[in-house]
Order: C-alpha cells, then sequence, then structure tokens
C-alpha cells in the first residue's frame, strides 16, 4: 500500500484483496498452547475466499513439523513446506558464512539443532568442539548450563548468531522472557553483538514469499519491530492485530517502520472491510471518528457524533487518533496526549488503554 499508513483502509476484507497471508504465529495464531478465540475459523473462511496461508515465525525452539502438526491441531491445516522458522533462516545465514560441514553450536530448542543440520553443517555439543558459530534461538529448556556454553564458545572466536531479538514471548499469563532476553545475557558477558537474523530482516517473509508464490502478500503480526518492520522492510503490507504483545497505546506512538497499514482486534480482520481515514479541517476522520490538535504541542482531541456509533469494529477512533498524530510526526516517534471530548471517547480512551489527559 503506498497511501500513509492506516489512511487508505481496505474497501473489501483482506481476504479478498490479497492473494497470500503470512502470518505471525505466537500472538496472532495461538498464544502459548491455545489457539486465539475464533481465529482457526477465520484463517478457515479466509482460505474458503481465495486466500493462502503461510505461517511466519521467530520462535526457533519447534521444527516446521512440529509446528504444522500443532497448527493442523488446532484446526488450522498446515503443512511443513508452509512454515518458515528463525532457526532456518539462521541456518541459511550460517551455511553461507561458513560453508558446508562448519561446525556450530546450537543453543535452544531442538528446532535450533535441526534446522542446522539441514542446512548441511556440523552440530557440536561444546564449546571445546571449536565451533565457528553460536547459533542461539528461543528453547524453554534453556539454562545456564548452555548459556555458559555460549559464552566460553563466543569468547573462544565463534561468531554469535541470534535467530531472533524478540524480549518476550505472549502467554495467557502475560509477556514472558523470549530469546532476546537470553541472548543479552551472552552478549553481556561476552561484550560481542549478536548478528540478529530473524524478523525484521527480509529474509525471512521473502523466503515464503518464493515458496507461495505470492503477488500481492499481507503480513499479519502483533508486534511492531518484528512483524510491521519486517513488512516494511520486504515491501509488503502489513496488518497488526491486538491479541499478542501490542497495545494501541504503544501503536499511538510509534516511529514510522511501526506504522501498519490496517488495524484489526485479530486475525478476523481479514474478513471485514476496513474503512479510510480522511482529512478532517486539521484533524482526521474514520467514521464516525475525529481526531483534532488540541490546545498545546502534541495533544489531541477525540470526539464521536452522537453516541460515537460502534457498529464499526470499535477501532475507528483509534484509526483517527494515529492518522493524525502520525501526520505531524511523519519521520519520528512521539509522545502524544489525548483528551475526550465527549463520553464516548472517553469510554473508547479506556477500553484502548489510553490515558486521558
Amino acid at each position: 500500500m503506498s497511501a500513509a499508513p492506516l489512511t487508505a483502509g481496505c474497501a473489501a476484507p483482506p481476504a479478498e484483496e490479497f492473494d497470500v497471508a503470512l502470518l505471525d504465529l505466537d500472538g496472532v495464531v495461538y498464544v502459548g498452547a491455545e489457539a486465539v478465540p475464533g481465529v482457526p475459523e477465520a484463517l478457515r473462511s479466509a482460505r474458503a475466499s481465495g486466500m493462502r496461508l503461510g505461517f511466519v515465525t521467530n520462535n526457533a525452539a519447534r521444527t516446521p513439523e512440529q509446528v504444522a502438526e500443532h497448527l493442523t491441531d488446532l484446526g488450522v491445516e498446515a503443512a511443513p513446506a508452509d512454515v518458515i522458522t528463525s532457526s532456518q533462516a539462521a541456518a541459511t545465514v550460517v551455511a553461507g558464512l561458513l560453508g558446508p560441514g562448519g561446525r556450530v553450536l546450537p543453543v535452544g530448542g531442538p528446532g535450533v539443532a535441526a534446522a542446522l543440520a539441514a542446512a548441511g553443517l556440523t552440530v557440536v555439543d561444546r564449546a571445546e568442539d571449536r565451533p565457528a558459530a553460536v547459533v542461539q534461538g528461543y528453547g524453554r529448556e534453556v539454562g545456564w548450563a548452555q548459556l555458559a556454553e555460549a559464552v566460553v564458545a563466543v569468547r573462544n572466536g565463534a561468531r554469535h548468531v541470534a535467530t531472533n531479538a524478540d524480549t518476550t514471548i505472549p502467554s495467557p499469563r502475560g509477556p514472558l522472557p523470549g530469546n532476546g532476553a537470553m541472548v543479552g545475557v551472552v552478549r553481556d558477558v561476552t561484550g560481542q553483538e549478536p548478528l540478529i537474523t530473524g524478523k525484521p530482516d527480509p529474509a525471512m517473509h521473502a523466503e515464503c514469499v518464493r515458496r507461495t508464490g505470492a503477488r500481492r502478500p499481507l503480513v499479519v503480526g502483533d508486534r511492531l519491530d518484528t512483524d510491521i518492520e519486517g513488512a516494511r522492510r520486504a515491501g509488503a503490507a502489513s496488518l497488526l492485530v491486538f491479541t499478542g504483545v501490542t497495545d494501541p497505546a504503544t501503536l499511538l506512538a510509534a516511529g514510522p517502520q511501526h506504522r501498519p497499514d490496517l488495524i484489526a482486534r485479530d486475525a478476523g480482520g481479514l474478513l471485514r472491510g476496513h474503512p479510510a481515514v480522511r482529512p478532517a479541517g486539521s484533524g482526521r476522520r474514520c467514521g464516525d471518528w475525529t481526531a483534532r490538535p488540541g490546545e498545546g504541542a502534541d495533544v489531541l482531541v477525540l470526539e464521536a457524533d452522537g453516541a460515537g456509533n460502534q457498529e464499526d469494529d470499535g477501532l475507528d477512533g483509534l484509526r483517527a487518533l494515529c492518522a493524525a498524530h502520525w501526520a505531524r510526526h511523519p519521520d519520528d516517534a512521539a509522545p502524544v496526549r489525548v483528551l475526550a471530548a465527549d463520553a464516548a471517547a472517553a469510554g473508547a480512551l479506556a477500553r484502548w488503554a489510553i490515558p486521558s489527559a
């Protein structure tokens, strides 16, 4: 989409406008072991309308076969070839650096070692095996012993490669430590900056586009710094959902690389049209909602016509706020204070957890 983020909308359901959805998994299709309510049914409907699905995950713990099996168990039919993991991306990069048979120490779940072996690399268990690289990905079993081996290997000259730098992962209990938190341990002890190979590097989305033959892909994700930035770097349109780690207040303050083309409560947003955001004097209007400048720098006023018609998806006011704020800050992230002009606006801000100034 060439227009400013959120302004163009999508008059028809995205499942009819885009040929392939490149879906993140954690926080989009499932949270923990459970599917996001309604998402498997929404994805089946998207497929029925002609949209194809690809799955692009920064979670390196599992193999594509395990991921596909989990998705199928949740009611989302998937084959291993439909799945791109950050372990695969890291293995491809490391194989290019080291050549066939290069010695690599994996840190993380079984998906890391499996991807390295599949790329023709030699997997070793200890720093004393003289690995030329350490590839670190998420794994629930990662503990002091693995981190210590990684530290020793990197200090001995191994290249530190991280599948991703996500500091958190979503869970039913709230955000929990992600791979980036563990990568930080190795980085802080060794003083060596790792090479990051997963999203937002565009290689993962590009590989999924190649596999699916997508001509007009749509990236669907819950993270601004990986999914949305990765889509922008890959030249693809993006849909942000609020079932994972990003909340509306974080979106509102986002910088240019982290601004999506579309937003929805969940992946069911593939099945409904998205309204455009239009100029309204010095502000922006979406549906029955208007966001206009208030008194003072970086102050916006949100107001609704009448009672604030909520026959929309409940996000039109947020669309207007984001478009108005981003128009004032096209090149940088900036904080904003929002005033509610009426009770409907105050209720909307409370639902989105955006403090009313």
